[in-house]
Order: C-alpha cells, then structure tokens, then sequence
C-alpha cells in the first residue's frame, strides 16, 4: 500500500509540475505577443505622422518627388504588412526612407525652419525612442520565452505543447550596422 501511495504522489508531483510549466509557457508567449503588439502601436502612430511629414516637406522640396515617394512608398508598405517578419522587414525600409527625408531637409533652410516640420520632428524623434524601448522590450520577453523553451525539463512540455522559438527583432539594414563616422 506504501509504495502504491508513494508512486501517487510521485506522479501528482510530476503532473503539477507539467501543468505549471505549461501555464508559465503561455504567460511568456503572451507577453511576447503583448511586446510585439506594443512595438505595432507605436510603428502605426508614426505610419500615421508620415504623411503629415510627407506633406510639410512637399511644399519647399517640389523637385524632390522621388525621395517623397519612396518614403510614402515604404510607408504603405510597412503599414499593409500582415505578417510579424514583414512588419519588421518594411519597417526598417521605412526607417532609412524617414532618414532620406531629413538629408533632405538639410539642404531646405526655410524647411529646417517651419515649425511644423520642426514639431513634426519632434514627434517623430519622440517615437522613434518610443519604438526602441518597445523594441528593448519584444526582445527581452523572446529572450525569456526562447531560454525557458529550451531549458530541461521545460523543453520536454515545450515539445508537447508545440511551443516554438521565436525570433528576436534584429536590425537588418547594414548601412545601420556600420560604425559611425564623426569628422570636424
């Protein structure tokens, strides 16, 4: 009767243990989803502050319609994007088209001194360090979920719940990669 009460409790421990596993797995999948959903907020303020940003600009740089319309271009596209890999994909597409604009803004000295453009700016800046912190964040939570998934003994309930790894945002243009240069 001892060895039978005995193997009970062993697999009551062992069940416990498997269904507190399982529940801490789906709390860091859904904070990673919550991070992920984060980072899209901000990336669809700053979708909605591009045009007005396009707009400013088009008035002084009416030669510049090209570069404008790469930045509305790669506005769309980011915005349009379904899938977790494409958003970044096209969001770093528009990161570097938003950086074109201020180049451009740079040999404008009337735009560089509208205040909207300037207040626009300002905004833009302001979630830009919205979106890296939210990017600081996605990635911390994969960090979590990816270490615990393939942890022993949780890799064991990782494997049976389908649990998979997830990537973290990673920066994909090289040219942001580079060091950069400082000259006087």
């Amino acid at each position: 009767m001892v060895p039978v009460l005995i193997l009970l409790g062993v697999i009551v421990i062992i069940i416990l243990w498997a269904i507190a596993t399982y529940n801490s797995l789906i709390r860091l999948r859904t904070q990673v989803e919550e991070g992920f959903s984060t980072m899209d907020v901000y990336l669809k303020k700053r979708y909605d502050l591009v045009p007005n940003l396009v707009e400013t600009v088009k008035g002084y740089a009416k030669h510049e319609a090209e570069t404008l319309e790469v930045v509305i271009s790669a506005r769309n596209s980011a915005y349009t994007s379904g899938n977790k890999d494409r958003i970044v994909q096209a969001e770093g597409e528009l990161t570097t088209a938003l950086k074109n604009i201020f180049a451009l803004a740079e040999s404008y000295p009337d735009l560089k001194a509208n205040t909207n453009f300037i207040d626009l700016q300002n905004q833009l800046g302001a979630l830009e360090n919205d979106i890296a912190n939210s990017r600081k964040y996605y990635n911390g939570t994969v960090k979590l979920y990816n270490t615990k998934i393939q942890l022993f003994p949780a890799s064991i309930i990782a494997a049976i719940g389908h649990f998979e790894k997830i990537a973290f945002y990673e920066v994909n243009d090289s040219v942001e990669r580079e060091n950069v240069k400082v000259e006087f």
